[in-house]
């Protein structure tokens, strides 16, 4: 029987954590990218060569599209294509923290179909494929049912609460995670009530999490409301909200975008 497209990401997911894992408690290289793009480190870049090589080979006609890997513009003539970021938290990983993922996608057609979301030093595999619901070690979530934007908790970052995003700046909890993926897994899961981030988003920060954020039942956009969609020549998004359909509507009508 053929493993399906969530069963090889479950795997490769592990095989990923196995190889950063190794590298925690050992000297390792590590950069700044160029343009203020963030770090990258040796085990950014080890992960990323197992991941192209093992999901490739066992999907030769995906497209791929990574973090750490070069454009490639023959995934824009994929009907099916990778979405990864090796490492989603470089600066934690870094830190020697445990907030760090590894997330990973496949899209058909621009929609995500199957996802995960894997922190190996917490023991938590987040995984959804599309139709079949989202579950965190085997077990099936559910978002929060909070129906009322005040007072809610809300993953974020400090410059998303600034005035200028808003008609009105809503009086919630704000609280942070090092992934962005972590936290699409975590609203996902129930933990805080909404996700959002206001900047432009890269598409591998992503993709894994809006899957299971919606199989667990709670509704995604950009931050102007419109569906997202991935594979794009650009792969930068506008931004995201993530929270069950009240609350995502109203953040969306409260910002000012």
């Amino acid at each position: 029987m053929l493993e399906t497209d969530l069963d090889l990401l479950i795997a490769a997911a592990k095989e990923s954590g196995r190889i950063a894992t190794g590298f925690h408690g050992s000297s390792y290289e590590k950069w700044d990218k160029e343009d203020g793009a963030g770090p990258v480190t040796a085990a950014d870049l080890a992960v990323n060569r197992m991941l192209e090589t093992e999901l490739l080979d066992a999907r030769p006609d995906y497209g791929w599209l990574s973090e750490e890997s070069a454009p490639q513009s023959a995934r824009q003539k994929a009907e099916y294509v990778f979405i990864i970021d090796p490492i989603d938290g470089t600066r934690s990983f870094i830190e020697g923290s445990d907030t760090w993922a590894h997330s990973l996608a496949v899209a058909k057609n621009g929609e995500i179909v199957a996802g995960v979301v894997y922190l190996p030093k917490r023991d938590l595999m987040y995984t959804a494929s599309k139709g079949k619901g989202a579950f965190l070690n085997g077990k099936r979530i559910t978002p929060s049912q909070r129906d009322t934007l005040t007072g809610a908790n809300i993953l974020a970052t400090r410059p998303s609460f600034e005035p200028r995003h808003w008609t009105r700046v809503p009086d919630v909890t704000r609280n942070h995670r090092p992934s962005l993926a972590y936290r699409l897994a975590l609203v996902a899961q129930g933990k805080f009530d909404a996700m959002l981030t206001l900047r432009a988003t890269w598409e591998w920060d992503i993709a894994a999490g809006v899957l299971i954020l919606e199989e667990a039942g709670a509704q995604t956009s950009d931050k102007y409301g419109q569906p997202l969609r991935f594979n794009n020549p650009d792969p930068r998004l506008a931004g995201m909200i993530g929270a069950n359909a009240a609350l995502h509507k109203q953040i969306r009508d409260a910002l000012a975008t």
